[in-house]
């Protein structure tokens, strides 16, 4: 098969949502129908609730949510179907955002009983500013929740995007007869099958049939009628070619838990999501047709397999053909490196590749060379750009409470940093370790890792800072000026880049004005403009 044809039948997509909306029993579902998995975990078994498959990390186990984003790959349809499941928390959100650099299309799962949530609000931000392919999965219809028009109604308001239902449910919760899919003229009857996959779907062609009164009994089938008519007339008919610009969402309803309504979804997504699409880089734009490897690191993630103190770097590639055993430039260290041993992934479950072509994501084993945003390539030298860290938002200073593993507590701070969990700012006098992540929940995880895999204790103290700021000048005697005046608030990132970290908003502002030869730079960005 040509680079060409594999590129076509490669599908690289990222599954969003807010917490507890079913994003990763849906993940397992797809998973199911793509033979990877045969039974799926979320079936409580001896009353013991399986571990569902993406989620291996331990904390996550024991708290039921998804932080660290896994990738998976699986064969459907003669696609190679890629899926990388994110952090639905919203101390995660920044993993989340870095994630999305590297996938094609997304699906987001919606609550029926929720509808759109804050954080879901946040992610679909990110994905307008890409211009990244949507289609929405309405989660729960076995469960009472909201109108189904009133939903959409709140999707295109909220989500600012226009939306196109490609099924429509018969009834909910108790009443919820299966749905019907318009796209292929289809009706799938609901049967609750939590473990395996479900193949009561029948060709139904004309609506008016009275045949459908005795499938789904005459009051169900009049309200359906009713409510495809309403469809007809008030949304435009489904256009693959606004779907993929971004300007338009198409929209399926199901229950993931019950493995209900997902073969539709991934039917179509098959037919309509797009292959690998080209990146910007600061020199041009590279697309996947070009002869060349190039790909970026948008992921890294320490210990994998707390057995083998392994650190990988996920690899997205975007051009040419990734070899093993081939060296490539890294551009940020200028140096060549090969792999011996690349991987691909379902879950924890890794082998090695000979090969990857555009769209996939390859685990790069990493004895500390990589860092998150760099591009590995061949031939020119340039950077693929945005994959920022964001300023974070809360502050707190890392103290050892055992000078004895101090090696290991530095050693395992740092790997866990460069897997973009946190951000850590280095203050002197006494080299200072100050922690800045978006979340709370990201203290506990550190904690807990630093804890469990390196053996190192440590606690976490507030400390009252705003924001952290870049700074960049070309105006050295200000800078000076600058350090000598706010000494107690300047820091060194791990990159050593020098940072302002600001106590108040009116700080910040007072700081611009007075010395307005500096730039406070919110993320970092700014490193790739350089």
């Amino acid at each position: 098969m040509s680079t060409a044809e594999e590129v076509e039948k490669r599908r690289t997509f990222g599954i969003i949502s807010h917490p507890d909306a079913g994003k990763t029993t849906l993940t397992e579902k797809l998973l199911l129908f793509g033979g990877a998995i045969q039974t799926a975990g979320a079936v409580k078994n001896n009353k013991i609730k399986k571990t569902a498959t993406s989620d291996f990390m331990e904390i996550e186990k024991q708290r039921g949510i998804s932080v660290a984003t896994s990738v998976m790959a699986f064969n459907y349809q003669d696609k190679q179907i890629n899926i990388l499941d994110t952090p639905g928390h919203k101390d995660f959100a920044e993993d989340t955002f870095r994630t999305l650099t590297a996938v094609d299309s997304v699906i987001l799962v919606i609550d029926v009983a929720n509808g759109v949530e804050a954080q879901t609000e946040r992610l679909m931000e990110v994905c307008r500013m890409r211009k990244t392919p949507v289609i929405i999965f309405i989660n729960k219809l076995d469960r009472d929740g909201k109108e189904s028009f009133d939903l959409l109604d709140e999707l295109e308001e909220k989500l600012k995007i226009k939306v196109c239902p490609l099924t429509w449910p018969i009834g909910m919760g108790d009443r919820f007869k299966g749905v019907y899919n318009i796209y292929t003229k289809s009706l799938n009857l609901f049967s609750s099958n939590k473990t395996g996959i479900s193949d009561d779907i029948q060709s139904f062609t004309d609506l008016t049939s009275p045949e459908l009164d005795e499938i789904i009994g005459e009051e169900a089938a009049v309200e359906l009628r009713e409510e495809i008519e309403m469809i007809d007339g008030v949304y435009d008919a489904f256009n693959k070619d606004t779907y993929l610009s971004g300007d338009v969402a198409p929209v399926f309803f199901g229950s993931a838990v019950n493995n209900f309504g997902v073969q539709e979804l991934l039917n179509t997504f098959c037919d309509i999501s797009p292959s690998p699409r080209g990146r910007d880089t600061d020199l041009k734009r590279i697309e996947p047709a070009d002869s060349k490897f190039s790909g970026f690191v948008f992921k890294i993630h320490a210990n994998l397999d707390p057995k083998h103190r392994d650190r990988i770097a996920f690899l997205r590639i975007v051009s040419g053909v990734f070899h093993r055993n081939t060296f490539y430039n890294h551009v940020r260290l200028g140096k060549k490196i090969k792999f011996a041993n690349p991987t691909s992934f379902m879950a924890q479950d890794k082998s090695v590749i000979e090969k990857a072509y555009p769209g996939d994501v390859v685990g790069l084993y990493d004895s500390g060379n990589f860092k998150i945003g760099d591009t590995l390539n061949e031939g020119e030298k340039f950077s693929f750009k945005g994959i920022p860290s964001f300023s974070p938002e809360i502050f707190m200073e890392l103290e050892n409470l055992d000078p004895m593993k101090s090696k290991q507590m530095e050693k395992g701070i740092r790997q866990l940093l460069d897997e973009g969990v946190a951000q850590l700012f280095i203050q002197q006098p006494g080299s200072r370790k100050i922690v800045g992540t978006v979340g709370q929940l990201q203290f506990e995880v550190i904690n807990y890792r630093l804890e469990h895999e390196y053996g190192a204790k440590c606690r976490f103290v507030p400390k009252n800072y705003f924001k952290a700021c870049w700074i960049t000048t070309d105006n050295q005697e200000q800078l000076t000026a600058f350090k000598r005046a706010k000494s107690n608030y300047i820091a060194l990132d791990k990159d050593e880049n020098l940072v302002f970290l600001a106590e108040t908003p009116f700080l910040l502002q007072m700081a611009e004005q007075d010395y307005p030869d500096l730039t406070f730079h919110k993320t970092s960005e700014f490193k790739l403009e350089e």
